[in-house]
């Protein structure tokens, strides 16, 4: 257990630096987000690698090829939580490739590549409501309109970035560029049961599922709940139940998911007929086509139900992000590995975005999911990893990293 063992310990030690005191809470430069971005060079420092913070708080080890004309390949994930996190969401992939660059320096070991490991300071969106903060930068993605985004206490994201002493104008030029950079490899836990109930270790990503997101309003008639009758109601709630039911219907077919997470009766009181009801949803495949055949289902059952019901229901979209397929080359190459090590090559998507999701279009990706203990919960402090599981995970990194062309 040369690096499950020191995995779990180095996540237990990132763990204490929270914004709350009875859970792990780390959001966007925060004062425990720096101090995690302080720790984590530290500890790239010390497993011999070139160090440094960038002007998105990406932190950035490097064990340089000889060549230095030699491309480059990134290997990472995020350093933020969302609040009352897990341990182990993003951070196990940093550790597997900070461990992975630190063997590569103690055997002296060349690649004929530069490996950078890349610990992206926000992948989560907790903060400033933008996800991929850390990665888009690297990548050239990042949105300069968002320097002007306000949190929930009205600090914009540059006055954050300069109260940190980071340069927010310094962003763009985060960008690398695609003939630079030969592969991304992001090791995660699964976040989800599917490798726990086929009881295996590990798992190939084979694609990123894309996000249909809609806000749903729907809006009926209050009414007295003890003198209107039942046939002449035009209840909000109940066509929002209608609509939710409506959601799990379509997504229930395979390569689907579809999710009501927020639902709320606005001034709703026990005696009275709702007038409002609004409710958020989500569809996600990795199949672009299976998904919008899915939303175009949706969208016309709340139509159905509005006439039927005598309500009005408004849906305004928030999100709608393509699917991204991992590279197979990569697939192949860490299924060799996986074989190697005596372990049943298993392949599945993710339904959860990751930071890979930005350095689509840059370079190849690839991510290898972990076992997620506890049923496969996730996104909370139950959230659990074998020292095992991670250990074959970072040997699993090792073997492909060792094997893969410049």
């Amino acid at each position: 257990m040369q690096f499950g063992d020191r995995i779990l310990q180095l996540a237990y030690h990132l763990a204490q630096w929270s914004e709350t005191a009875d859970g792990l809470t780390c959001t966007y430069l925060s004062p425990a987000h720096r101090a995690v971005a302080v720790e984590i060079s530290s500890l790239m420092q010390s497993a011999g690698l070139e160090t440094h913070l960038d002007a998105a708080a990406n932190v950035v080890g490097r064990y340089p090829c000889k060549d230095a004309n030699a491309r480059t390949v990134i290997v990472g994930s995020h350093y933020d939580t969302v609040t009352n996190a897990g341990k182990y969401d993003g951070r196990l992939g940093i550790l597997t490739g900070l461990l992975a660059a630190e063997q590569f320096v103690q055997s002296g070991k060349q690649l004929p590549f530069h490996l950078d490991v890349i610990a992206f300071s926000e992948e989560e969106g907790v903060r400033f409501a933008a996800p991929y903060i850390g990665s888009s930068a690297i990548a050239g993605r990042f949105d300069a309109a968002l320097r002007d985004r306000r949190d929930a206490k009205g600090i914009s994201l540059a006055e954050a970035l300069c109260e940190a002493r980071f340069d927010p104008k310094a962003i763009p030029a985060l960008a690398r560029r695609g003939a630079d950079v030969c592969a991304y490899i992001e090791v995660h836990i699964e976040q989800g049961p599917v490798l726990l109930q086929s009881n295996l270790p590990v798992g190939i990503v084979t694609a990123i599922a894309g996000n249909s997101r809609f806000g749903v309003v729907v809006d009926g008639t209050a009414g007295h709940a003890g003198t209107v009758p039942m046939n002449f109601r035009h209840d909000a709630a109940a066509a929002a139940a209608e609509a939710i039911l409506a959601v799990e219907r379509r997504c229930s077919r395979p390569g689907l998911l579809g999710t009501v997470g927020r639902l709320s009766v606005p001034a709703g009181a026990i005696n009275v007929i709702p007038s409002r009801c609004e409710l958020s949803i989500d569809i996600r495949a990795d199949d672009d086509e299976l998904r919008h055949d899915a939303v175009k289902d949706v969208l016309a059952a709340l139509d159905e139900i509005a006439e039927r019901r005598g309500v009005r229901i408004k849906s305004a979209p928030l999100l709608d992000a393509p699917a991204v397929q991992c590279s197979p080359r990569l697939q192949d190459l860490i299924a060799q590995s996986i074989e190697q090590l005596g372990v049943q090559v298993f392949r599945l998507a993710s339904g959860a975005g990751h930071d890979a999701v930005m350095l689509d279009g840059l370079t190849d990706i690839a991510m290898l999911f972990v076992r997620c203990g506890n049923g496969g919960v996730s996104h909370s402090p139950l959230e659990t990893v074998t020292a095992t599981d991670a250990d074959l995970a970072t040997r699993i990194l090792i073997d492909v990293l060792e094997r893969l062309p410049p």
